[in-house]
């Protein structure tokens, strides 16, 4: 039987680096931008997502949780300049970019899988490391299949290889952009060179991808069990086209699978989470829960895995060692050591993608490196602070020597 999905969207997540010593004039390029929009979270409106976080998670990523209608106001009213000089000073800021309108757009050839996207957003952290996140569904189509292939090949659209694959790439139908193309120079006006992402061994060809599909329930309920679907999972999990037959090797993924008709599958190369309408929970309230708390939950241990890249490069130049070493410190104490949340379902998230994406081993490398640094470091001073000692104690000795030989001269 073809699978068939109820609700679905996918979001397609593309890391990029800015230096941070140009990090406020990004800020007032975005400000500047027409389709560009510093974005607001407000208590009451995102009441959930502000209790979902603790407070250390809320003050570093949220800080505009203190913003009411009226500072908002005021804040709108700022010349960019000011608004720049403000949100410096914040660990993160977040942009929304207008579309307009809902993207209309074309996958394949002729008979292809038309989508939305629905959405854009830039998450910019104080230390240059950003996020530019797109969210898509599918339009026309209730096909699994079309799940899986419109995935595999949306992530690559802004691929330097594009034109070696075409075959595999998107081709759009849409007012906004026209053609992919437009969209691939919007992605590199908006987030600029390559470069500092490539030194940092992060894959600027291909998006991570955040996917979210709800089956319908006939094919996944009491009296059908998960493993009629298992291989459909495995998949979409690691992001393959419908028409990948192999076997998997499982030792490269984490699932989740705590909770009834939910299965979530985590690679390096993105999260996907599969789940069946036989719950009513699972289309309605779970996908807005998914694309808003576990979202930013996923973006900050993303973050971190790249913040900690970016120290591990600093560490290697000894003119930013020690620099490096304090900013190590600091991350330590603010985002490494304690909990993000108390939510069971964003605890393991955190978790499963953190572990994935081996965070904690790299951590342990680079504490390593700065314990070692640190010790050579204190022993360097030794050897100065012994040498000054000995100088200080031949100096002392050859004054003795010489007051002595001035005492028996004067004696004779």
């Amino acid at each position: 039987m073809e699978l068939k999905t109820k609700y679905q969207y996918t979001y397609f997540i593309y890391p990029y680096i800015v230096r941070e010593n140009k990090y406020p004039q990004y800020l007032l390029k975005l400000l500047n931008h027409k389709n560009c929009k510093v974005k607001f979270f407000e208590k009451e409106k995102d009441m959930d997502l502000y209790h979902y976080f603790l407070p250390r998670i809320q003050e570093f990523m949220f800080q505009n949780f203190a913003y009411n209608k009226e500072k908002i106001r005021k804040f709108e009213e700022f010349h960019n300049d000011t608004k720049v000089a403000l949100l410096s000073k914040y660990p993160v800021t977040m942009f929304e970019y207008d579309l307009k309108s809902d993207m209309q757009g074309k996958a394949g050839e002729e008979e292809g899988i038309f989508f939305h996207m629905q959405k854009m957003q830039l998450i910019c952290f104080h230390t240059g490391i950003c996020f530019l996140v797109m969210k898509t569904n599918i339009e026309e189509s209730k096909d699994f299949r079309d799940v899986l292939d419109f995935n595999y090949k949306f992530r690559d659209i802004h691929s330097e290889l594009k034109g070696l694959k075409q075959y595999e790439n998107i081709r759009m139908q849409t007012t906004t952009f026209g053609e992919v193309q437009k969209l691939t120079d919007l992605i590199k006006e908006l987030t600029g060179k390559v470069e500092d992402a490539k030194a940092l061994d992060i894959d600027t060809n291909r998006f991570l991808t955040y996917a979210y599909t709800c089956m319908e329930q006939e094919h996944w309920k009491d009296d059908k069990q998960f493993e009629d679907i298992e291989f459909e999972f495995f998949k979409y999990a690691n992001i393959y086209p419908s028409s990948y037959k192999s076997n998997f090797d499982k030792r490269h993924m984490e699932i989740l699978s705590k909770w009834n008709f939910i299965r979530t599958g985590f690679t390096k190369e993105g999260m996907g989470l599969l789940t069946s309408g036989i719950d009513h929970h699972n289309y309605t309230k779970l996908p807005y829960l998914y694309e808003n708390q576990y979202l930013y939950t996923y973006i900050l241990a993303q973050y971190q895995k790249i913040y900690l890249k970016k120290l591990e490069k600093e560490a290697k130049n000894k003119q930013t060692l020690e620099k490096a070493r304090q900013h190590f410190i600091s991350f330590s104490k603010d985002l490494w050591i304690g909990e993000v949340t108390h939510d069971d379902v964003g605890t393991n998230i955190y978790q499963k993608t953190r572990q994935v994406n081996e965070v904690q081993k790299l951590y342990d490398t680079i504490k390593a490196k700065f314990d070692l640094a640190y010790k050579e470091r204190n022993l360097e001073k030794e050897n100065k602070i012994n040498k000054v000692v000995l100088v200080i104690l031949g100096i002392s000795l050859l004054l003795n020597v010489i007051n002595f030989i001035t005492l028996i001269h004067l004696k004779q």
